[in-house]
C-alpha cells in the first residue's frame, strides 16, 4: 500500500526510525505514519488510539491499532519490548506527560516526541500585544475548546528530561511552515514553532 508524502515533521520522525524496528505509535491518529514506516523502513508494531473514527481509519490503512487511553499509562507492555516509541503532537494533550515520558523509555529503547513550542516568538507577540491566548498552525484551537492542557516550551521539555534522567539524542525545530532554518537552530526556544526530540533513558 503506498502512502502520500509526509509532512516535514513526520518525515524527520520517520528518518529517525531504524530499518526493521519494532515501533509503538502513541496517539497514532489515522495510522499514516505507521503505514509509511511499515512500507519504507520495514518496521513492525502497533498504534494506540482512543478516537473510534481514527481507529477505523488506521485499520483501513492496514495498521494494527489498539483502542487505549494514554492517560492510563502503558502497563500492558513489558520493559524494552519496542525499539522506538513515538508520540507526535500529543504530549501537550495528556494529563500526566511526565509519567508518560518515563513509560516511553521503559517500554522502548528510544522515544520520539513532537510538540508545539509555546515560547515561539509569534505566540509571545500575540499574547503581549493582544492580551489573548495565542493561536497558530500548531495550536489551532480556541482556549475554550482546546485539547491541549499542558503546553510547554523547548526549555521546559529539556529541563524535564534532565530531571527524569532522560538523555536527549537529537533535537530539530521547525518554523510555522514546517521549515528548518539556521536561525531556528541557533535560537530554538524563540524561533521554533514545532519541536522534535529523539531520546533514551540515561
Amino acid at each position: 500500500m503506498s502512502t502520500s508524502k509526509l509532512r516535514t515533521d513526520l518525515d524527520i520522525v520517520a528518518s529517525w526510525v531504524g530499518k526493521g524496528c519494532r515501533v509503538l505509535d502513541l496517539g497514532c491518529g489515522d495510522g499514516l505514519l505507521l503505514r509509511h514506516l511499515f512500507d519504507s523502513r520495514q518496521a513492525t508494531g502497533y498504534g494506540l488510539e482512543i478516537d473510534p473514527e481514527k481507529i477505523t481509519q488506521s485499520i483501513a490503512n492496514g495498521v494494527n491499532v489498539i483502542q487505549s487511553d494514554l492517560d492510563q499509562g502503558l502497563s500492558d507492555f513489558d520493559d524494552q519490548v519496542f525499539d522506538q516509541v513515538i508520540m507526535t503532537q500529543t504530549l501537550q494533550a495528556v494529563q500526566r506527560p511526565r509519567e508518560l515520558l518515563l513509560e516511553m523509555v521503559r517500554v522502548g529503547r528510544e522515544g520520539i516526541v513532537t510538540f508545539p513550542n509555546f515560547a515561539y516568538y509569534r505566540l509571545r507577540a500575540h499574547l503581549a500585544l493582544r492580551g489573548r491566548m495565542p493561536m497558530s498552525g500548531a495550536l489551532s484551537y480556541g482556549w475554550y475548546e482546546t485539547p491541549n492542557i499542558h503546553l510547554c516550551t523547548i526549555r521546559d521539555f529539556e529541563i524535564l528530561c534532565e530531571d527524569l534522567g532522560i538523555r536527549i539524542l537529537e533535537r530539530r525545530v521547525l518554523s510555522h511552515n514546517y521549515q528548518q532554518s539556521f536561525a531556528g537552530n541557533l535560537l530554538p526556544n524563540l524561533l521554533g514553532e514545532i519541536a522534535l526530540y529523539r531520546f533514551c533513558q540515561s
